[in-house]
């Protein structure tokens, strides 16, 4: 709160934060703005008041699903693009290439990406489109109403990964994933409404006390495990550079225990949707009861390929962002080594075993906080929380820490900024 306090005396962290609030605020009223032709009452009515993974698309929507708004696609697109993007940079030698370019690079790799958000944005919609035919108004064409909704869901999804851009580059925070949290967290009041309506209808309060602790619990956990480092000790000798000396000092590597924070989760959870999206939007019957059957938001298959997807992107995201042959050549380079381990390729193998360790609890935990609450509502049934699991706890609790380190961060440059002028 001190930070947060002081944020407001310096006028550029001060305007950061307003223009930042108001592209949520711009967020929040595009998602209340529907397209017209379909029967918003009985689609909430048939498809959202049975809980389940359609509560969750519609959780990272911030409700534009549910509205048919003209950000019902939301940001999602745009994060399916950059896990495409990072995939494909890391395979193709052109792409990998391209971002050892520095600043040039990295901004046409972010052009490739906004490409193929509109491509995406393009075929979701066309799914999303088609697949709301059932609840058409009378007298609405299928035809001119699959082209105006899919012309409102592009651009919605347009103006909304270019929200998350400038967001990223004019406030504070990453973008994207403020307005994911922003969407998150706007649906509280129905999932607080939901449950007392539920205990309203004879639910047991225990199971919702049950309930509401372990979400609690959860959020201690996530930040005490977002935090938690593991400090290498190194050792740095003495030199002489011209008539000064330098080193020998000790200092340390902190290593996080996810080095991924929330993206793995994210990634996972946005690649979930295709499958379930195709097989609800579709309109084959046979399709739909697979899925409804076997990859049900709270069941086996469904959670399972999630866990394999947190997995695979908790150790992608680490490979891609932490190069342990590098880290070692620097400490070599500058006169460094590790406490009891050998510079060259000793220091490496010590390196990998500590970051494969690392990535194997951090993915475990990453499993557990996206399973504990289906579970939880399993054994007390109370399911007024569907769709407000791990996932988006994790993501809540991350973006919010990420956001205050920001403002700290900024404030505390600032102040040596201060110092030296």
């Amino acid at each position: 709160m001190t930070s947060f306090i002081k944020l407001f005396k310096l006028a550029e962290l001060r305007n950061r934060f307003f223009f930042t609030l108001l592209i949520i605020v711009l967020y929040r009223l595009g998602s209340h703005i529907p397209i017209s032709g379909i029967d918003v009452v009985r689609l909430q009515a048939d498809m959202f008041s049975q809980g389940g993974f359609l509560d969750f698309v519609n959780l990272f929507s911030g409700g534009g699903l549910g509205r048919f708004s003209i950000f019902a696609l939301g940001i999602l697109p745009y994060i399916n693009a950059s896990i495409i993007m990072q995939m494909m940079t890391f395979v193709s030698p052109s792409l990998k290439d391209l971002a050892m370019e520095g600043v040039s690079g990295q901004k046409q790799i972010s052009q490739y990406t906004r490409y193929l958000t509109i491509l995406l944005a393009l075929f979701q919609g066309l799914v999303m489109s088609f697949g709301f035919r059932s609840y058409l108004l009378p007298d609405v064409s299928l035809s001119f109403f699959i082209f105006y909704a899919l012309v409102g869901l592009v651009a919605g999804a347009a103006l909304v990964m270019w929200m998350g851009e400038v967001m990223t580059e004019r406030g504070i925070g990453n973008g994207a994933s403020i307005l994911i949290f922003i969407g998150i967290i706007s649906q509280m009041p129905f999932y607080i409404q939901n449950t007392i309506t539920l205990l309203s209808g004879g639910a047991s309060s225990t199971g919702v006390i049950i309930m509401v602790l372990t979400l609690l619990v959860m959020i201690v956990a996530i930040v005490y495990v977002q935090e938690a480092q593991r400090r290498i000790q190194v050792q740095y000798a003495k030199r002489v550079v011209g008539r000064k000396m330098y080193g020998g000092q000790n200092t340390y590597i902190p290593m996080r225990l996810v080095q991924g924070g929330v993206l793995p989760i994210i990634f996972a959870s946005a690649l979930l949707q295709f499958p379930l999206v195709l097989a609800n939007f579709t309109g084959v019957e046979s399709l739909q009861n697979f899925f409804a059957q076997y990859y049900r938001y709270d069941g086996i298959l469904y959670n399972g390929f999630f866990c394999f997807l947190i997995f695979f992107f908790t150790y992608f995201y680490t490979a891609i962002s932490f190069n342990p042959k590098e880290l070692s050549d620097n400490i070599k380079k500058y006169g460094g080594f590790i406490m009891g381990v050998r510079p060259g390729s000793p220091t490496v193998d010590y390196l990998e075993r500590i970051v494969s360790a690392l990535t194997l609890i951090g993915a475990t935990f990453l499993v557990l906080v996206a399973l504990l609450p289906i579970v939880a509502a399993n054994l007390t049934q109370v399911t007024s929380f569907n769709g407000l699991g791990g996932t988006a706890l994790l993501i809540i609790v991350g973006v919010a820490m990420d956001f205050v380190k920001q403002i700290e961060t900024y404030l505390l440059s600032r102040k040596y900024d201060g110092f030296l002028e």
